[in-house]
């Protein structure tokens, strides 16, 4: 087959994953706690095509003898990019916003029939009743919101107000209660699982305590009575898909200049 529609057949799959990941980022321009991926190119693996019998009259260069032949480009990394997002104010006593990067809440998620602590910077939360006289602290999707302890946040709603103090430290229902906070140093390693939560997978390619560790008390910086939006900027999201738009085409006219010319040698006579 022809070297050019191998190259640029290559370069079509990747750029289809690059606009996949721009649009993902745009569909989550409102999404509260959003973190945007980004996804970088590089080359393929190059082939060396030894076009000189005489190696000796390529004495003296600097690169490889004979001529580098790419095959295209590939994704090379797809990053969580942890820039904090604008804090916007809600005057609601159940939103809590991060103030502070790589910081995130620990939830439990049901799958499979069994709890699997997920984490997620969407701090829009609300309380789903327990008993007659405790209620459980939930997000929007009913997840339970984890203390440090990983236990289930319940308290009494009739015993006093709610109010986050210093440290993550919530008091309600008459009770001190610490949110469970993880700092996340390696967003890259873990798995996006829908609903804007993020998981450790079963086996991860770097110890768990690289990736992530249970954040200082002393060190967790939240603000209650906001939401913190995502940090997907429209107008670089927009330049970068015209961009991206713009090689898909080059790299499809390739494949048609390709396909012409070897119909034209397949004329010849």
């Amino acid at each position: 087959m022809n070297q050019l529609l191998i190259t640029s057949a290559n370069t079509l799959g990747q750029l289809q994953q690059k606009l996949d990941i721009l649009s993902h980022n745009i569909a989550n321009l409102d999404t509260n706690g959003y973190k945007r991926r980004e996804a970088s190119f590089t080359d393929l693996i190059n082939q060396n095509a030894k076009n000189m019998l005489r190696t000796d009259k390529e004495t003296g260069r600097l690169t490889p003898n004979g001529i580098r032949i790419g095959n295209g480009a590939k994704i090379s990394q797809s990053q969580l990019v942890g820039v904090q997002g604008n804090i916007a104010q809600t005057g609601r006593k159940l939103d809590f916003a991060f103030t502070k990067e790589n910081q995130f809440f620990k939830v439990l998620v049901q799958e499979n029939g069994q709890g699997k602590v997920h984490y997620t910077r969407d701090g829009a939360f609300a309380v789903t009743p327990v008993n007659a006289n405790e209620v459980m602290l939930v997000t929007e999707e009913g997840h339970p919101v984890l203390g440090e302890n990983n236990q289930p946040i319940t308290f009494n709603p009739n015993s006093g107000d709610i109010v986050l103090e210093n440290g993550g430290r919530l008091r309600a229902g008459g009770q001190t209660l610490n949110i469970g906070v993880v700092e996340i140093n390696r967003p890259q390693f873990l798995t996006q699982t829908g609903s804007n939560l993020l998981t450790m997978p079963d086996n991860p390619a770097v110890p768990e305590n690289e990736i992530l560790q249970d954040a200082n008390r002393g060190d967790i910086a939240m603000q209650q009575n906001a939401l913190e939006k995502s940090n997907v900027d429209f107008a670089k999201e927009m330049a970068d898909l015209t961009n991206v738009q713009r090689a898909y085409q080059f790299q499809s006219r390739s494949i048609s200049l390709a396909d012409q010319m070897m119909g034209l040698i397949n004329g010849v006579r």
